[in-house]
């Protein structure tokens, strides 16, 4: 009976469990396998194309490819700034809806949860308009304090682009955090208030602990969406192609590579070593993390 109860619990994983095999496991199986041949053009290229096992070539070339590795570090230090800012944005959101009341909390919660109900592509359109020095008010704003700013210019399309971001993310990170507060026994904020403690010391020595593991999910999710960055610096690249080249982050040399070049199999090794390359930095992280919460 007990076997019989185990395998009925495991037939509702069936539909989950096909999803991950069909949409995860085959497609980055099939990558795998493109990766490891590559496209060889007979005669003057007027022929046919044939199919040759090169091994491991494409993923030394990829390696040793200057520009792949250079947007993957542009990436990853234009990450080290913007997550932590967006991060801690979004923990002082969720602890100011902590100490809000209960009606006030779930107003702000669903003011501050617009942003990210957006999507992606029309928030960085919008922002591009209001960054424009021709229909966008910002660059008239900025000529009343007597600011000449430059949005697409190269010093600037960085903090622009983070500035999206941060705006387009911080609702999402801000409910989980506010989820994880609400988790915290109040009996220990009673405690403190009876001890003397004030409610800034009760955010930093109370709170902020118990909610540390949301921050160590929330900065995982936003590493990975991070490092495959493409809609935004595709956008900004029509506005401003002087700046933003087809190199500028990892996931745009790829797409380049695969509809643009006609690259397939090279574009599959790159997405197998971007997939590695954030493996990598997730774990490095969450390692890192762990240590410091013990």
């Amino acid at each position: 009976m007990i076997r019989s109860q185990r395998w009925k619990g495991a037939a509702f994983t069936v539909p989950f469990q096909l999803g991950f095999l069909f949409l995860f496991v085959v497609p980055i199986g099939y990558a795998v396998y493109q990766s490891l041949f590559h496209e060889q053009q007979s005669g003057l290229g007027l022929g046919g194309a044939t199919k040759e096992f090169v091994g491991l070539d494409n993923y030394q070339h990829g390696l040793t490819d200057s520009a792949f590795m250079s947007s993957v570090l542009r990436v990853f230090l234009f990450s080290c700034v913007q997550i932590p800012v967006m991060l801690c944005i979004s923990l002082v959101l969720a602890l100011l809806l902590d100490a809000a009341t209960a009606r006030a909390a779930n107003r702000f919660r669903i003011l501050l949860l617009v942003p990210y109900m957006i999507p992606g592509v029309v928030a960085a359109i919008v922002w591009i308009n209001l960054y424009s020095p021709r229909v966008g008010p910002l660059t008239s704003i900025g000529d009343v304090f007597g600011l000449a700013w430059d949005f697409f210019a190269p010093s600037m399309v960085w903090p622009s682009i983070g500035n999206l971001l941060t705006w387009h993310g911080i609702g999402y990170n801000m409910v989980i955090l506010y989820s994880a507060l609400q988790a915290v026994p109040r009996e220990l904020f009673e405690a403190a208030r009876l001890d003397g403690a004030s409610e800034l010391r009760i955010a930093r020595s109370i709170k902020v602990p118990y909610v540390r593991g949301a921050l160590v999910l929330t900065g995982l999710l936003s590493i990975i969406q991070m490092l495959q960055i493409f809609n935004e610096p595709a956008l900004f690249r029509n506005v401003t192609p002087q700046t933003v080249d087809d190199a500028f982050t990892p996931i745009m040399i790829i797409y380049n590579e695969a509809f643009n070049a006609n690259n397939y199999h090279y574009a599959a090794a790159l997405s197998v070593l971007l997939a590695l390359i954030l493996g990598i930095a997730s774990f490095l992280f969450y390692r890192f993390t762990s240590k410091e919460a013990d």
